[in-house]
């Protein structure tokens, strides 16, 4: 068996042993109603509160609670009392001095930053803006180790159960203790982790799970975080179950219904033999039953065996951008009469194809990729994005009119990939690393079982500009390796790599889409050379601006918002987006990036930007310009932004200028009432006037067919006198973990808009809620992000509330020294939680 055969046939990395071929009988039932399960037949705890957390240390023993003490530490389980692997680990470990956390949770946004002069060349970018300055790494080991603890409640009559944890992802490097003893370590920031403790678990007694995580070392080129930042389970199922992942239905459109088959693996993690009945359920978007099909298995003891079924049903919605239709697959597996496990795996019903000529067709339509590139980090909470928070940004860019994302560049959260499937959103998946080693295989493999019955992923990306081996043999011999894997685990969607340059050559002769990575002016000449492969923008624009400023101030760190700064690579948004909206064999572009992130501060890379400039919206989600250059044209509903703003005080008579992004038919601009001229809209270009300034009113008017339909004004705002809060949703979930997103801005007198206000904001809360982080947008701000304070960054800050677990009215007041205060009403419902 050769490395791919051994990846193919694991359902789980820790699986015991491998399923030979499944002694199955398969045969259409009658449809009957389902058997009822036993109580708690699979249980699935998440494990967010009760966390204690502290700093260790990557080079001092005693800093590390003796961690790596002595040179014996893997010689015996667990140590022994005397010469435990760790203090920390054991249950009598006096932890009340840590911290208490919850999780997910990111230690590098509490961490300070590292600014001191180095000498650089004058063309060196320094190191340590690529992860947004920092004091993490090889250079702060008193920062890079972080210890994890809490109790395990594991219920008595989990007994004789298969127990285990899952790690949604972990920064970087974990070794994983329960009772004091290690069960797992595991490398790589990005893949989940899924641990069995059955044997070292002790149900209806006193557990405590213990977690070292390392982050010295990074992966990427941009902020990571440090730590738990993503989810941590607590799992239980019969020693006969589906293991993780374990179902793959493969769903398509049939006339009016569907079609689907379903690979069901069923592990029999007992001493004896069982005969299993494995029975699959399409429920339809609307709650009904639609097929059911069942089939016999023969498991024998500590095997492995696969049922493959097929069902087909009549009126089948299909799933889209425009309505994510959801079907569910419900898997039992009986025995003797009896269920045993139950699994509610969520699919689509759609075709996705990538055309050479025709781009990319959803159920059988062209429809060009509106897409944008993200990373994991958000204002305020760093790498450990609520939930709700995940759902937040998608929203905000669907109302942009992106209906594409591509996770870059890596494995993103799964809470990220259920809001893509359930609120509408195409997805490129990609892996971490681009390479064959046994590592990256399996990072690869995990990525592909967990998200391949999701609607939303359309392809696997397997690399991005991998400069050293893109354009080689070395690289399309790589590529190879992983696309075989790929197809075999998922034959039914293409595979991709991102590349910026070497495009004829290397993985480009081995992908079945190939991303170009901003070279888009050369995508036409490569489609007349290779005229059968598809292909797309993966990366385009990158456009760089600050949100609200409007001249350039390299001295500050400051790039105005007309989408006019690029770096050399790069372009504007209205250059690559002409070249793509035009040529109907460009599946479409993904834009670098939705939103600002921490770290890689291009232009500037160096003290004191701490995040990047190239989003479409700021670190918090407020719109720049470019954001309604993109909504004017990837949306059909009318559109008209005018921009800059009109607060030019000492500027008088001075020539600005002034932008309109528009979809309308023609504009005309008017100062304090003048006209200043009428301009026709040509399609995916923009408007510009060059305007002298008096303070006062400036109007655009647009018109579509002759008519006046929208019309948008910027005034002239005096001293700032009052703050204003509004909230994405005032009724919240009181489960501990929902937020509310509140936007602070700033109003003069007559309630206009102080478009470069800049006042300190502290944020009060009453009732059962915390503010959990704050952010202003500002790529140069070093302030805290685990605060209830923040400056303003040209009129607007951002704080995100989180409810606690009572429930009741919350209200949050705004305050700033000299303006009248703003408060907001919330509430918060109380709700179970969820288990």
């Amino acid at each position: 068996m050769d490395r791919e055969d051994l990846l193919v046939s694991r359902v789980d990395r820790r699986a015991l042993m491998q399923g030979a071929t499944a002694a199955a009988v398969a045969a259409i039932l009658p449809s009957t109603p389902a058997l009822a399960a036993t109580p708690e037949t699979r249980r699935r705890i998440k494990l967010a509160f009760d966390w204690k957390f502290a700093l260790g240390h990557a080079a001092d023993i005693d800093k590390d609670f003796g961690f790596g003490r002595d040179q014996r530490t893997y010689a015996k389980t667990g140590g022994s009392e005397t010469s435990p692997i760790a203090e920390a680990a054991k249950a009598a470990f006096d932890d009340s001095a840590w911290t208490d956390v919850q999780i997910p949770h990111d230690w590098a946004i509490d961490l300070p930053y590292d600014s001191t002069p180095r000498i650089l060349a004058p063309d060196q970018d320094d190191p340590r803006a690529a992860h947004g300055f920092h004091a993490l790494g090889r250079d702060h080991p008193e920062n890079s180790v972080g210890w994890y603890r809490r109790p395990l409640d594991i219920p008595a009559d989990w007994a004789g159960r298969r127990i285990g944890l899952e790690f949604d992802g972990a920064f970087r490097q974990v070794v994983v203790f329960v009772n004091g003893i290690i069960v797992d370590e595991h490398a790589g920031g990005y893949s989940p982790f899924r641990i069995d403790i059955t044997d070292v678990a002790q149900p209806g007694r006193p557990n405590w799970l213990t977690v070292r995580v390392d982050a010295s070392l990074g992966e990427g080129w941009f902020y990571e975080g440090a730590g738990l930042y993503r989810h941590v389970w607590l799992t239980a199922a019969n020693p006969v179950h589906v293991p993780p992942d374990g179902v793959f239905i493969r769903a398509e459109p049939q006339g009016s219904g569907a079609r689907a088959t379903v690979e069901a693996a069923v592990r029999n993690q007992s001493d004896s033999s069982r005969t299993a009945t494995v029975r699959t359920v399409v429920v339809a978007p609307n709650g009904l039953e639609k097929a059911r099909r069942e089939v016999m298995l023969s498991l024998a003891p500590w095997r492995n065996e696969n049922a493959d079924l097929a069902l087909a049903w009549d009126v089948a919605p299909l799933w889209s951008p425009a309505d994510p239709q959801l079907h569910r697959l419900t898997t039992e597996i009986e025995i003797d009469g009896v269920v045993v496990d139950r699994i509610e795996t969520p699919f689509g019903v759609r075709s996705a194809v990538f055309d050479a000529q025709r781009g990319f067709l959803l159920n059988g339509q062209p429809l060009k990729l509106l897409g944008a590139c993200c990373h994991q980090d958000h204002a305020g909470v760093g790498a450990a994005i609520p939930d709700r928070l995940q759902d937040w940004r998608i929203e905000q860019l669907k109302a942009m009119g992106c209906n594409a994302y591509r996770a870059s560049h890596n494995p993103a959260m799964p809470e990220l990939m259920d809001a893509c499937d359930r609120l509408g959103m195409l997805v490129i998946a990609e892996t971490r690393r681009m390479s064959s080693d046994e590592e990256s295989m399996t990072e690869l493999a995990t990525l592909v079982r967990r998200d391949r019955n999701r609607p939303s992923v359309i392809a696997w990306s397997i690399g991005n500009e991998e400069q050293a081996i893109q354009g080689n043999e070395t690289g399309a011999a790589i590529a190879r390796t992983m696309k075989r894997l790929v197809n075999r685990l998922d034959p039914s969607r293409p595979v991709t790599a991102a590349k910026d340059q070497d495009f004829d050559t290397g993985v480009s002769r081995v992908v079945d889409v190939l991303g170009f990575n901003y070279r888009t002016p050369q995508m036409e000449g490569y489609h007349a050379r290779f005229p059968d492969q598809p292909i797309l923008g993966s990366e385009t624009g990158s456009t760089v601006s600050t949100r609200g400023e409007y001249v350039l101030d390299a001295a500050r760190h400051i790039v105005p918002a007309y989408d006019r700064e690029h770096p050399w690579w790069a372009s504007t948004a209205e250059e690559w987006w002409t070249i793509a909206a035009e040529r109907p064999y460009i599946a479409g572009g993904f834009i670098w990036t939705g939103f600002d992130y921490r770290g890689e501060p291009t232009p500037y890379s160096r003290w004191p930007s701490v995040g990047s400039y190239f989003g479409a919206m700021d670190s918090c989600g407020f719109p720049k310009d470019n954001y309604w250059y993109y909504r004017a044209w990837w949306r059909p509903e009318p559109l008209l932004h005018l921009f800059p703003h009109w607060n030019w005080e000492g500027r008088e008579g001075e020539e600005i200028e002034v932008w309109v992004h528009s979809n309308l038919d023609r504009v005309e601009l008017l100062v304090n009432g003048r006209s200043v001229g009428a301009k026709t809209v040509e399609r995916n270009r923009h408007l510009a006037w060059s305007v002298p300034y008096a303070p006062g009113v400036l109007e655009a008017r647009g018109y579509k067919n002759g008519h006046l339909v929208s019309t948008q004004r910027r005034e002239t705002a005096g001293a700032p006198a009052a703050l204003r809060l509004s909230v994405d949703r005032q009724r919240l979930t009181a489960d501990g973990e929902d937020v509310a997103m509140i936007a602070t801005s700033v109003v003069d007198a007559r309630g206009r808009p102080c478009p470069r206000a800049n006042d300190l904001v502290a944020f009060e809360v009453a009732g059962d809620a915390r503010v959990i982080g704050v952010g202003n947008g500002d790529p140069v701000s070093h302030e805290p992000d685990r605060s209830d304070r923040r400056h303003l960054f040209n009129g607007l800050a951002q704080a995100i509330v989180q409810t606690g677990r009572k429930g009741g009215p919350i209200t949050v007041t705004a305050r700033a020294d000299g303006l009248r205060p703003a408060v907001l009403r919330l509430d918060a419902r109380n709700t179970k939680l969820s288990t």
